[in-house]
């Protein structure tokens, strides 16, 4: 019998590559299942995830509210920033009141990060520029500021750009969580058996990744673009921390908190109710 095809898409950036690492590599037993990798980047998988098109998907917490109907949440696998997040970054120094009037360059309006500057500035204008090219757009001048995800948030400062927030800082001092960024989900059509399969690979893929951190680290570096490994090691360490190996009742919190502010903020049309692969 030829094997079951299972398509798992993950965006093109380190802690991602990190996490999967053993199932690109044929690392791990899959139980009969091929498994395909699609990678793109996360506001692409985001609208993927919204049309139900991938069994297996990384997708924003964000996004999430829009695509609940058709994906069930992994545990394992979650970028969770420890008082660290993403960042909006300027040419020049200013506060975070100076921005009301600036043009922003967003990753994407179904990010997480997206979400977190629409909460914490409410109103704002914005452009939607690929999140590689977000720091040239602020050198160039095309945009005022810039919401960097990614390896620009530990880059930044060698392109002369200055920090005018973290909002992984301020989610985490004003929650007291870590900030919830990115999640792992799996299409609920595919049954209950098969979901917790896959649910098991994804934990057994970044097990697998912390205990032979050099060789998944190595392999990160492939979409670092330009850092070097230690470089990449300290972007991975940013976000595959404990929460990544099991969000745990304080990641299953944040998400909640982040989604239940962004419906009572009117960016998400419906309540957003958590559900997981046990």
């Amino acid at each position: 019998m030829e094997a079951r095809e299972i398509t798992i898409g993950h965006s093109p950036d380190p802690d991602d590559a990190f996490m999967f690492y053993a199932l690109t590599h044929g690392k791990l037993d899959t139980g009969g299942l091929r498994i395909k990798h699609f990678i793109s980047d996360i506001e692409t998988l985001n609208h993927k995830a919204i049309e139900g098109e991938l069994e297996v998907t990384a997708l924003s917490v964000h996004a999430y509210g829009y695509a609940m109907d058709k994906y069930a949440l992994l545990s394992c696998g979650g970028s969770f920033g420890d008082g660290v997040g993403p960042i909006v970054v300027a040419k020049k120094k200013m506060d975070v009141g100076e921005m009301a009037d600036d043009r922003i360059a967003v990753p994407g309006t179904m990010t997480s990060a997206y979400l977190l500057l629409k909460l914490l500035l409410i109103n704002f204008k914005f452009e939607v520029v690929p999140f590689d090219k977000i720091i040239d757009a602020v050198l160039a001048g095309e945009v005022d500021a810039g919401l960097l995800i990614h390896e620009g948030q530990i880059t930044y400062e060698k392109f002369g750009l200055h920090k005018v927030v973290d909002l992984g800082r301020w989610w985490q001092e004003d929650i007291g969580l870590p900030v919830p960024l990115g999640v792992n989900g799996v299409r609920k059509d595919l049954g209950k058996p098969l979901m917790r399969q896959l649910s098991s690979l994804m934990k057994q893929s970044v097990d697998y990744a912390l205990t032979h951190r050099a060789d998944a680290v190595k392999y990160a570096m492939e979409y670092g673009r330009g850092m070097d490994s230690v470089l990449t090691d300290k972007f991975v360490g940013m976000y595959v921390n404990k929460w990544t190996t099991d969000m745990g009742d304080e990641g299953r919190a944040s998400i909640t908190r982040l989604l239940t502010r962004g419906y009572h903020a009117a960016v998400l049309p419906r309540p957003v109710h958590l559900e997981f692969v046990e």
